[in-house]
């Protein structure tokens, strides 16, 4: 239920926000992540809304979320004999659910191409301990530690949509002096990540486009623009509390209202009867 209301119930990696700038035409943070595993899914994109269905489904099944998990498994569990062997020599280990983290990132890779990536849990912080795909079709990259600016919106998403929000994060970059930010880099850089199910009311959604700086234009923001504190905020898991409990009160006035205006019509039909 609170899933439908925006309550954000799975993982996602720490960050520490540099900066934020609330008071913009077009606000956004500044954060700063650590190394991250992801696993991920190239496929073409046609335009259609469908197009992330697939993808979607063979990184749901490499984690286990619709049954028995789609990998080799991680670590190697106690057998009777006889041990059994696979064709490379290795001992045969058991398919390993892995936890649902967000976000869900997808960016374009160019040529017709776009990529849609799951985050691993932070417990996955080394290659060896991550449980090797059998579809071919997925791949486990190490995204390396970065910072960039994030713009968050709620509502309806789609291509068209994230597109023209990170145009406007671009634009407020460029109005806020960063060099070498163009429509034409951000449109090929950007990526959506995306934090709720598809269930989720539209209004309580938590979309967000993410656009890497390179150390110049992070040394440049920093300089220009007063930080948060030293240290930062952190953010990320921990922090989702304050924002759960954001959206049930939202929820909750939003019931009351309606049960509060239900009242009203019911003494007004009593008192004509």
């Amino acid at each position: 239920m609170g899933s439908v209301f925006g309550k954000e119930s799975v993982k996602e990696p720490p960050f520490e926000v540099v900066l934020q700038r609330n008071d913009a035409k077009t606000s956004y943070e500044l954060r700063k992540y650590g190394e991250r595993y992801a696993a991920t899914v190239t496929y073409a994109s046609t335009g259609s809304k469908d197009d992330t269905s697939s993808p979607f489904r063979t990184l749901a099944r490499y984690i286990g979320v619709f049954g028995k998990a789609e990998n080799e498994g991680a670590t190697s569990i106690a057998m009777t004999a006889p041990v059994v062997m696979e064709q490379d020599g290795e001992t045969k280990k058991k398919p390993e659910s892995i936890a649902m983290t967000a976000p869900v990132a997808m960016e374009n890779v160019g040529e017709g191409q776009k990529k849609m990536m799951f985050m691993l849990p932070a417990e996955y912080d080394d290659m060896s301990k991550i449980p090797k795909p059998t579809d071919a079709r997925v791949h486990i990259e190490e995204l390396p530690a970065e910072v960039g600016v994030v713009h968050r919106y709620n509502g309806l998403y789609n291509d068209e949509i994230n597109r023209q929000k990170a145009k406007a994060m671009g634009e407020q970059l460029v109005a806020d002096g960063v060099q070498g930010i163009t429509d034409e880099f951000v449109a090929q850089h950007f990526q959506f990540w995306g934090y709720n199910p598809p269930f989720c009311l539209p209004y309580f959604r938590r979309n967000e486009v993410w656009l890497k700086l390179n150390d110049d234009q992070v040394t440049y923001l920093k300089e220009k623009f007063p930080t948060v504190g030293e240290g930062g905020l952190a953010g990320g898991s921990l922090a989702m509390k304050g924002r759960t409990m954001f959206s049930l009160g939202v929820c909750g006035l939003v019931v009351g209202a309606y049960a509060v205006g239900f009242l009203m019509r019911s003494k007004s039909q009593y008192r004509r009867l």
